[in-house]
């Protein structure tokens, strides 16, 4: 076994334990804020600012990787949540924070939300990594590894999250995250080594959005595509913000979190088919399948108020998103340059992001005041009551329906665009991409077997 393929393999334990970490807590955050508050308001405020920072600081991430080497940067992403979370713990073991209308209770929301933000910077220098160990035939069977990975921290964090909150309360809960997060960067500093030179001086200049702007408009097809994953965000952004208020309906919080934790097997094996047999010659063709399979899934989950149904719909659909994003990644890590593929992972996943907190601010008021009190009246049981039942969350039902079709019209329309058969033709053209790829010492190629 390579040197190469062993540091990516210990990268990949390391990434599985700080995401344990930021998503146990950020979890945890979402079921206690919802419960505490019993809002769907104050839930889709909280949930909207975490998508909002995440796309703000998706460019400023992707720069501080291009101007670092990749472990640092890792470094500087698990610091910084351990800072927050222990900022946090002293918050709540010092304040009352239950009560949403006095300024402690966000500021303990806006410390876990920095410490879960600064994870995204490891998952930016994650991604590039992949380019810098792993051979280009094989990369997006890397990609599939690294979604079963983040799929195995979803089933472990659904299933604790749940259930720390329920028994052990979120000062419990904070504490283990704090523990976790120094276990992470203890192991990423003795047990990891990555043989990569310092960037060069002009790597290492400030924040160039201009630059990476540029550089996504020389790939031909590319801004189309981010563009394409932005409006998909803007329609994920209504189940990211209304899934948890729907679940906890349905669920209490302990079993919604086992709920969440079973249904998580489906990012395992959506990773584990990627990583065993790849995409294929079209990751872009997969991409779009996926989206059509996504927007399938939305609009049947819901359509009555059953538990079983709902379970198997996240199933379903958390086995067709690690495709979708290993996709996605391929493609990236194929037609942009590894010198700034931080910049451009950073600065597409901001494109991407900005709509998914507009979805977020936007879909909490209108559920809360419009939808949920519609659908609990005799006008709107008489119009959609065929559709979708009778239930105590028909309001939240019918929003995944309208947003599910909208995708779903979207998505079959991208596949009869110029963009889709410019961007096929590109990555085709690319067939020897070793010009995007670092020359480190000659060494064997790694041999990557799917987990």
């Amino acid at each position: 076994m390579s040197e190469q393929n062993s540091t990516f393999k210990r990268l990949l334990v390391n990434t599985l334990i700080a995401n344990v970490t930021t998503t146990f807590l950020s979890f945890a955050l979402a079921f206690w804020v919802y419960l505490v508050t019993e809002s769907v308001l104050v839930a889709s405020i909280v949930s909207g600012s975490s998508m909002l920072a995440g796309a703000l600081f998706g460019a400023v991430f992707g720069a501080i990787v291009d101007a670092n080497r990749k472990k640092t940067a890792m470094v500087i992403s698990s610091s910084t949540t351990g800072a927050a979370f222990a900022a946090a713990g002293l918050v709540y073991l010092l304040v009352p924070v239950t009560d949403w209308n006095k300024p402690w209770f966000w500021v303990f929301a806006a410390l876990v939300l920095l410490g879960s933000l600064a994870g995204g910077l490891r998952s930016i220098a994650l991604s590039t990594t992949v380019t810098l160990l792993v051979p280009a035939d094989r990369r997006d069977k890397a990609n599939g590894m690294v979604g079963t990975v983040n799929g195995l921290a979803h089933l472990v964090t659904s299933v604790l999250s749940g259930l720390s909150v329920g028994f052990l309360g979120m000062g419990g809960t904070v504490t283990i995250a704090v523990v976790l997060t120094t276990v992470v960067l203890g192991h990423l500093l003795i047990a990891i080594r990555i043989d990569e030179p310092r960037p060069a001086r002009h790597q290492r200049n400030h924040l160039d959005l201009r630059g990476s702007w540029r550089t996504m408009r020389a790939v031909p097809g590319l801004v189309p595509l981010v563009l394409f994953s932005t409006f998909n965000n803007l329609i994920m952004g209504v189940f990211m913000t209304l899934m948890d208020p729907y679940g906890l309906i349905l669920f209490s919080v302990e079993s919604w979190g086992l709920v969440l934790g079973i249904t998580s097997i489906g990012f395992i094996a959506g990773g584990a088919i990627v990583a065993r047999f790849g995409l294929g010659r079209s990751p872009l063709r997969i991409l779009l399948l996926a989206n059509v399979a996504i927007a399938v899934i939305g609009m049947t989950t819901a359509i009555r108020e059953w538990q079983s149904l709902l379970v198997l719909g996240m199933l379903g659909f958390m086995l067709v998103v690690p495709i979708a994003e290993a996709a996605e990644q391929t493609i990236l890590q194929r037609v942009v340059p590894f010198e700034t593929q931080g910049r451009i992972f950073g600065f597409a996943h901001s494109i991407e992001s900005a709509s998914t907190p507009v979805a977020a601010f936007a879909i909490g008021p209108v559920a809360q005041f419009l939808l949920i009190p519609y659908m609990n009246s005799t006008s709107g049981d008489s119009t959609f009551g065929w559709l979708l039942g009778s239930g105590q969350a028909r309001g939240l039902a019918l929003t995944f329906v309208v947003a599910s079709t909208i995708m779903l019209i979207v998505v079959l329309l991208a596949f009869l665009t110029k963009t889709y058969r410019r961007l096929t033709a590109e990555y085709d053209a690319i067939s020897a991409p070793t010009d995007i790829t670092p020359a480190p010492a000659p060494a064997p190629e790694p041999q990557l077997v799917a987990a």
